[in-house]
């Protein structure tokens, strides 16, 4: 996490942010793409299990664009494994609209989307990965789409899919066992 980040203005953020279906909502038709997406991610049951296992809360910001392939591919698995785990609390910014956050958060040195930022239960910073998992740059590096991203609506294949789902899902179970094995956090919780 970049230095000058600090959780009281990550929490502000937080509490700024939308739900994922209020976030859709505000985009109206710009949010089909979305919804496609969202028709073929499923999680299986051994990752239902990985996250039925979470016991520490997170708190999740995801800095976002409607409008970005990227984020319509992958939007719809973060809030599938959001959706799955009472200990996950995701919100929802616009890139535009939080630039001053997204500037705090640059990847390469580009205001990216998405962008997700992980934090404990107490809006400690956690993790920050974004705009793209490994599977999502092999495969848009298969098609050999140049330095743009998929445009939203472009299709996905289910294997795609797949590999983003894990791979996303990796990154929720490394910061909950991060979050578990803190010492910080097991004082607290006495466990």
């Amino acid at each position: 996490m970049p230095i000058g980040i600090v959780k009281e203005e990550l929490q502000q953020w937080f509490v700024k942010g939308d739900s994922y279906e209020l976030y859709l909502e505000k985009a109206g038709a710009s949010a089909e793409p979305w919804r496609r997406v969202e028709s073929q991610v499923e999680l299986s049951q051994s990752q239902q299990a990985v996250v039925n296992s979470f016991v520490r809360t997170m708190n999740i910001i995801v800095l976002s664009g409607i409008w970005c392939g990227d984020c319509s591919a992958q939007g719809p698995i973060y809030n599938v494994i959001a959706s799955a785990s009472p200990c996950i609390n995701m919100r929802w910014l616009d890139r535009d609209e939080a630039i001053s956050l997204s500037n705090k958060v640059k990847i390469n040195a580009g205001n990216r989307v998405p962008t997700v930022l992980f934090l404990a239960e107490d809006y400690e910073p956690v993790s920050v990965l974004g705009d793209r998992t490994l599977s999502r740059y092999r495969a848009i590096a298969r098609r050999q789409l140049g330095p743009a991203c998929d445009l939203p609506g472009a299709s996905i294949e289910q294997q795609e899919i797949q590999a983003s789902i894990q791979d996303w899902l990796n990154e929720f179970e490394r910061v909950q066992l991060l979050l578990r094995l803190s010492a910080r956090l097991r004082q607290k919780h006495g466990d």
